[in-house]
């Protein structure tokens, strides 16, 4: 990989209160609205709701990329955020962001490894370096009580 590379995202208005979203790296269309409370459409995916994927599939993917390069292994990694958007002066701004990875691993004696990687995977993600908005780490690891394949 070089130094720089580039993502592209091409969004166009379809109809209505409608628009799609078509990425070069995915062969599938994302069809978006704006948020409900802003008069777009119930059941779609909205801006708010992609930035906030961006955020948790990142750290997704950087934490499964650190713990494998230190041969971690773990059984399930759930990232929920959770963003507030609030009115300001000058508009609406997002306010805060909450991460929450649940993080389950096979025995308690990792426990404080596990929690140092889920802490370098929050520095490291790339999305959550890019934002100024607050971002409050919640972090919780679970012993699970099977076997990891």
């Amino acid at each position: 990989m070089g130094n720089e590379y580039k993502h592209r995202v091409v969004a166009w208005w379809s109809s209505g209160q409608t628009g799609i979203a078509k990425s070069d790296s995915a062969p599938n269309a994302i069809h978006f609205a704006a948020p409900p409370q802003f008069g777009g459409l119930e059941g779609r995916w909205t801006p708010e709701d992609l930035l906030v994927t961006a955020l948790a599939s990142c750290f997704t993917t950087t934490f499964h990329a650190i713990a494998g390069n230190a041969k971690f292994e773990y059984t399930d990694l759930e990232v929920e955020a959770e963003a507030t958007v609030s009115k300001t002066g000058t508009g609406f701004s997002f306010s805060e962001i909450v991460i929450r990875p649940s993080l389950t691993i096979p025995n308690d004696d990792r426990r404080e490894q596990a929690l140092s990687l889920l802490q370098k995977a929050k520095e490291l993600c790339l999305i959550s370096r890019a934002l100024a908005i607050p971002q409050i780490f919640e972090t919780r690891v679970e012993i699970s009580n099977r076997s990891h394949v």
